[in-house]
């Protein structure tokens, strides 16, 4: 399971730091793409694999959207001695990462956040929206 938020910066090559907790579920090597949002979304390839499955079961209808969108940007990564992975130019332009990178764990795959895009995301998360999802799922 893929939790936590962890802080880094964008070198000047255009490489982050994916933290090891994340590079064990991960693998050594993975899909990174567009997500939602202005953000990235980092799959494993197992992960990666489901989520193909899954678009390709839907109607084409409906699925030829998400092809286009998950499947254009996908690009496969993997990550140096230290940690870093590359973060190709045109994806890094998307999500709007320049300097400062939060890496976030969404369960089942990791996203990338410019760090004032994230602030903002969490600053439009209401109490009232949480305890409505929550409501709505049991809890």
């Amino acid at each position: 399971m893929l939790i936590g938020e962890f802080e880094h910066s964008v070198d000047q090559k255009g490489r982050v730091i994916i933290p090891a907790r994340f590079r064990e579920d991960l693998g050594d090597k993975f899909v990174i793409t567009k997500g939602p949002d202005e953000c990235l979304f980092i799959y494993s390839l197992h992960e990666w694999a489901r989520l193909e499955r899954q678009i390709k079961e839907l109607p084409l209808s409906k699925s030829r959207s998400l092809q286009l969108y998950f499947f254009s940007s996908g690009n496969l990564c993997e990550t140096d001695k230290q940690g870093r992975a590359l973060v190709p130019q045109n994806l890094r332009r998307f999500a709007k990462l320049e300097k400062t990178v939060m890496v976030i764990g969404a369960s089942n795959h990791v996203e990338l956040w410019d760090s004032e895009l994230w602030q903002e995301k969490c600053r439009s998360l209401t109490p009232d929206m949480i305890v409505a999802a929550m409501e709505e799922m049991g809890f």
